[in-house]
């Protein structure tokens, strides 16, 4: 969690959601994350069953998730698990990155091992299906892009349960 907290520390952009404090549970001895409360999350919005969403509905969004990602990528930071419960609604329609629970900080110019067992398998990106440990922004992008295809057809584009099935897919 101290990762995280670090993470959020670095971001300010009106696509990331604001850390705005700590809470603690001398009962539990557990350690809360305080955010602005918001109303959905993108995942319940496209699986609405009474209606999908407009051509603007989806360019909207994808606009605060890519501006929101450019943010975090210009920072140095990977999010790493790009899907639709991670990517918040307000009262106001705004889109927010949420969760940086598997983010990690990267520098393009110095390559280090990463882990490929991130990003929830339904969005993970061809190279992480193969076990590669060097990437980069590249893996936020396609969890972006297989985000973009769900808002237009209300379902996720490549469901399985095992990597295997997925490289065959990808």
């Amino acid at each position: 969690m101290a990762r995280e907290i670090t993470i959020l520390q670095k971001l300010d952009h009106p696509n990331v959601v604001k850390l705005l404090g700590l809470a603690t549970s001398r009962m539990q001895y557990s350690l809360y994350l305080v955010f602005d409360f918001m109303v959905s999350d993108l995942s319940r919005i496209i699986t609405h069953k009474d209606e999908r969403l407009t051509e603007p509905q989806v360019k909207c969004y994808m606009q605060q998730l890519l501006s929101g990602l450019q943010h975090c990528h210009g920072r140095g930071i990977l999010h790493r698990d790009i899907k639709g419960s991670n990517l918040l609604i307000d009262r106001s329609g705004m889109l927010k990155i949420a969760d940086f629970g598997l983010a990690n900080s990267f520098e393009p110019d110095k390559k280090r091992p990463l882990t490929s067992r991130v990003v929830t398998l339904w969005y993970r990106a061809p190279e992480l299906l193969l076990g590669s440990t060097d990437y980069g922004v590249g893996i936020d992008l396609w969890s972006a892009g297989c985000l973009l295809a769900e808002m237009f057809t209300g379902r996720p584009i490549m469901p399985g349960r095992t990597e295997v099935i997925f490289v065959f897919r990808a």
